[in-house]
């Protein structure tokens, strides 16, 4: 398993690979998430940890990754990201559960 910095670096090479070759998709999609994570009812960090709950419970690591990476941008503390992963894990239960040390994982690498 690729570590989270190196994938956050791979991850930002193949966006630009992506908006070369699927651009319509790209920018499609950068559209409905600057709408939908932008401030609004909910704040910008309470949609993170939303985000980061729903990646754990469909048990997408790129996901879990991307918005571990966000949440912390967006001011959480590791408290409240950790949980955010425990009320994922209580919806989802065993299989959201075995996601939980890439939560620890990428937190441990973006707070070195």
């Amino acid at each position: 398993m690729m570590d989270t910095k190196a994938f956050l670096d791979k991850f930002a090479k193949d966006f630009e690979k992506m908006k070369a070759q699927a651009g319509p998709v790209v920018t499609g999609f950068g559209g409905l998430f600057g709408k939908t994570m932008g401030e609004g009812a909910l704040s910008i960090l309470q949609k993170e940890l939303i985000a980061l709950g729903i990646a754990i419970g469909v048990q997408c690591m790129p996901c879990i990754r991307l918005h571990v990476q966000k949440c912390l941008a967006a001011g959480a503390s590791r408290e409240q990201i950790l949980e955010a992963a425990g009320v994922a894990v209580m919806m989802g239960g065993g299989p959201a559960y075995t996601h939980l040390p890439e939560v620890i994982e990428a937190l441990d690498a973006l707070q070195a």
